[in-house]
C-alpha cells in the first residue's frame, strides 16, 4: 500500500516537474521571440527634442529634458526631494518598477527571495524612480532618440499617467528613499509581474512616442536590439 502511494506520488511529481519545465521553456521562448519582433520599425529620428533610452545592464530608464515648451517636469519632480545641492541638471530619468524591489534592493547582492516572489507574482505595489543628470553621453547603453513635439507630448502623457497622484493631483514622494544625491522615488500605478516588468514599461514608453520598440519584452536587451541593428 505504502509503495503504491509512493509510486503515485512520484508519478505526479514527475508530471508536475515536466509541466513546470515546459511552462518555463515557453515563457523564455516567447520572451525572446516577441522581443525580436519590431514595432514602428520604420520610425525616423525626426524632430527637435532629444530623449534617451538608458540601461544599467538590467533596468531601462527613459531620460527626457527637465524643461521645454511641452513640459516642465520641475513642477512635479522637485530638487527638494533629493539630497543634491547642485540644481543645474538638464535631464531627468524615469523608470518604473516594483516598489519593494526598488526600495529594498539597491544592489543585486541585496535581493531576497521574498522580494523577488512578491514582485514576480503581482503581489506588491509599484514606484517611479527619477534621477537628475547634468548631461547625457551616448554609448551602447545610452541611445539618443529624437522626437517631434507631438510624439514627445504622447511620451510625456505616458510617463505622467504612470504616477499615482494624491487627492490634490500631486505626485506622492516616497520620502528619503533615494539611492544617492540626485534621485527620488514616487508612488506609481499598476503592478509588476512576470509579464510586465520595468523594461516592459520602458518599451511601452517608446511605443507611446511612436518610436522603434519590441512587440513585447521583459529585458533591456529586447529594447536596445532594435536600436543596434
Amino acid at each position: 500500500m505504502a509503495k503504491s502511494l509512493l509510486k503515485k506520488l512520484f508519478h505526479y511529481c514527475k508530471k508536475a516537474a515536466v509541466a513546470l519545465l515546459l511552462v518555463i521553456l515557453l515563457y523564455v521562448s516567447a520572451a525572446f521571440i516577441l522581443s525580436r519582433i519590431p514595432v514602428n520599425s520604420k520610425a525616423k529620428n525626426d524632430g527637435e527634442i532629444a530623449v534617451f533610452v538608458k540601461t544599467n545592464g538590467v533596468h531601462t530608464d527613459i531620460v527626457v529634458p527637465i524643461k521645454n515648451e511641452v513640459k516642465d517636469w520641475s513642477n512635479d519632480i522637485v530638487w527638494e526631494h533629493t539630497k543634491a545641492q547642485d540644481t543645474t541638471a538638464s535631464y531627468v530619468a524615469f523608470g518604473w518598477g516594483d516598489k519593494g524591489f526598488y526600495l529594498n534592493t539597491p544592489h543585486w547582492k541585496d535581493l531576497k527571495a521574498s522580494t523577488a516572489f512578491i514582485a514576480a507574482f503581482h503581489l506588491g505595489t509599484s514606484a517611479m524612480h527619477t534621477r537628475f543628470y547634468n548631461a547625457m553621453q551616448e554609448n551602447e547603453d545610452c541611445i539618443k532618440v529624437i522626437l517631434n513635439k507631438e510624439d514627445y507630448k504622447q511620451l510625456v502623457q505616458y510617463i505622467a499617467d504612470s504616477f499615482a497622484y494624491d487627492n490634490k493631483g500631486k505626485v506622492q514622494w516616497i520620502a528619503n528613499r533615494g539611492y544617492g544625491s540626485y534621485d527620488a522615488f514616487y508612488e506609481a500605478k499598476r503592478k509588476y509581474n512576470l509579464f510586465y516588468t520595468c523594461n516592459t514599461w520602458a518599451n511601452n514608453a517608446l511605443k507611446a512616442a511612436n518610436r522603434k520598440a519590441a512587440l513585447w519584452t521583459l529585458t533591456d536587451k529586447g529594447i536596445l536590439h532594435h536600436y543596434k541593428e
